[in-house]
């Protein structure tokens, strides 16, 4: 783990390092913006919203149709929020960075720790992408191109995704997702058992590797594409490096892009702007006609 602060072993640095509204004066503003820009896409874009994929109450997701002619690629959406807080309807907005571009967008929600724990708020994740696959063409979806993406827990959950086995867990082609992007994601889970979040997340060793992905084998080559703020912490880009080198060894290489200027909650905003440099990269790298 070279030029991580579990070098030296030290928790208070790693509380540090991962509370990002500490580290953000503005966090709780551009959080709010978050969830009024979210109320205003579902009010202005056409949306099937709380679709049920699965038992528990918060195995819903939102769907926003491209609306256009023949089937469209699908981007499917998780938000973060730590796995403990925050919900699909705080991130209705990235809605508006793929429907321009006739991307049909799923937005999914999931059950929170400590009501659930980690692994089956990733079993729920893989579910809901499985209910894409299977129920896009109900919604003028192309079950042979979605992606993922996801911000924070959520680009951790959209690298668990990428790395699912399929086959293995629903019937599903090996390349049911075609491709996705992280984030300021979390790929290793072992500086998150060692800080305070760990006192909500209740990690044991063996949890916390089965579900970091930087221990995991993609399931397919397609493009995946890590994006970060040039303002977050060191913690931060160490975990996009250390996904990056663990999956190019593994024969998917891994790009990632660093955002100048931004931090951990303004790079999620960039995906209200469908010309934004983070949602232009997204989409350069899904196929869509």
């Amino acid at each position: 783990m070279s030029g991580s602060v579990l070098e030296a072993g030290d928790r208070e640095t790693l509380d540090r390092e991962y509370d990002n509204s500490a580290k953000v004066p503005n966090a709780s503003v551009v959080i709010a913006r978050f969830t009024r820009e979210s109320e205003a896409t579902r009010r202005a874009l056409p949306c099937v919203l709380d679709v049920r994929y699965g038992a528990h109450e918060r195995e819903t997701l939102d769907i926003f149709p491209a609306g256009g002619p023949g089937l469209a690629p699908v981007q499917i959406f998780i938000h973060g929020g730590y796995w403990r807080a925050l919900g699909k309807s705080d991130v209705s907005y990235v809605a508006r960075a793929f429907h321009p571009a006739g991307v049909a967008v799923v937005v999914i929600d999931y059950a929170l720790i400590p009501s659930v724990d980690m692994d089956e708020l990733v079993r729920q994740c893989r579910a809901a992408a499985a209910w894409t696959y299977r129920h896009a063409r109900s919604f003028g979806g192309d079950p042979a191109r979605i992606y993922v993406s996801g911000h924070s827990a959520g680009g951790h959950l959209a690298a668990m995704l990428l790395a699912t086995d399929w086959a293995s867990f629903d019937g599903l082609p090996t390349d049911a997702l075609k491709g996705g992007c992280g984030i300021s994601g979390l790929y290793d889970l072992e500086p998150i058992r060692r800080c305070f979040l760990n006192d909500d997340l209740k990690l044991d060793p063996e949890q916390t590797r089965r579900n970091s992905p930087v221990h995991l084998a993609p399931s397919a080559a397609g493009p995946v594409l890590l994006a970060v703020g040039e303002r977050e912490g060191r913690e931060y880009h160490r975990q996009t490096d250390a996904l990056a080198t663990a999956w190019g060894r593994r024969g998917l290489p891994c790009e990632i892009l660093d955002l100048a200027g931004h931090d951990h909650f303004s790079i999620a905003m960039q995906l209200d702007d469908p010309a934004s440099d983070l949602t232009r990269a997204i989409m350069r790298r899904m196929t869509v006609r």
